[in-house]
């Protein structure tokens, strides 16, 4: 018996099956933060602050799927940038609070159209029902333990 028989075809693999997924999705993404001069891992921060308000740095790369030093280095760049904020927590000084500012949420603010028309792309073509239930399978996955 050869090694080939024991794997799946790369069609049924599932890490390669999430990773051509993603392209798929990510690509027009992709597309529309190129236009707009703005990093994927910035895109993912701005999203994570407008949605959990004030967080520290670990539940910024926690949320947006980063490693906590490239959020350290990514934070210090959108903070020069105008586009968060940072402040030493009071009760704990060893912990760096985050915020979104005006500015940032303003990136945010004027490309939901196009944000949301890629989104709704891949919702016209799969249906809402099966989107739906791709991510309740995707939240599932990453329940599973390994």
């Amino acid at each position: 018996m050869t090694t080939q028989s024991h794997i799946k075809s790369t069609a049924r693999s599932l890490p390669i099956a999430l990773l051509r997924a993603r392209e798929t999705v990510m690509s027009p993404i992709r597309d529309m933060l190129q236009s707009i001069h703005l990093t994927e891992q910035k895109w993912r921060v701005l999203r994570v602050l407008d949605e959990l308000g004030e967080v520290e740095q670990s539940t910024i790369a926690h949320e947006a799927c980063l490693l906590l030093p490239s959020v350290t280095r990514i934070l210090r760049t959108m903070e020069a940038e105008g586009q968060i904020s940072r402040r030493r927590d009071s009760d704990d000084k060893r912990r760096t609070m985050v915020t979104i500012t005006n500015a940032g949420r303003s990136i945010l603010t004027d490309n939901l159209a196009a944000s949301l028309a890629i989104t709704g792309n891949i919702e016209a073509q799969m249906g809402q029902e099966k989107l739906d239930q791709l991510l309740d399978l995707l939240e599932e996955l990453q329940a599973v333990r390994t």
